[in-house]
């Protein structure tokens, strides 16, 4: 049987250092998985804040997890959903649509996240946005 992906935003992974009781919110027939735009999101600001709580705990965090990739096709999939919104005047974190393109590349089930640019988002993609 082949796992449904669900992929952890960084606004989820920011909340769930606060509260790791948001991992309640991941159905248990999902995998968790995280992107490479997360990680540089979540390392930048460790490095702007000098937090070394949050370090250890995220450095752990992503030595656990599984690390999806930007790939050539996902940046596809990534400027195909932001040429539409442009064209439409809807604008949103660019970092959230590559995030979005690399989910749909994987074939993820949802995104899990606390950002409301996700919604928008899913207007122009085919992916489920789930917002706590």
């Amino acid at each position: 049987m082949v796992e449904t992906l669900i992929v952890l935003d960084t606004s989820y992974l920011i909340d769930f250092f606060k509260n790791e009781e948001l991992k309640s919110l991941i159905p248990d027939n999902e995998k968790p998985v995280v992107t490479i735009i997360s990680y540089y999101e979540i390392m930048a600001g460790i490095q702007r804040l000098k937090s070394p709580k949050e370090e250890k705990f995220f450095r752990h965090f992503f030595s656990d997890s599984e690390i999806l990739e930007f790939t050539l096709p996902a940046a596809d999939i990534a400027s195909s959903i932001g040429a539409r919104m442009a064209a439409t005047g809807n604008r949103v974190n660019a970092f959230d649509i590559l995030i979005a393109g690399i989910a749909l590349f994987y074939h993820a089930g949802a995104i899990i996240t606390a950002d409301a640019d996700f919604i928008e988002i899913a207007k122009y993609a085919d992916i489920e946005v789930i917002r706590y």
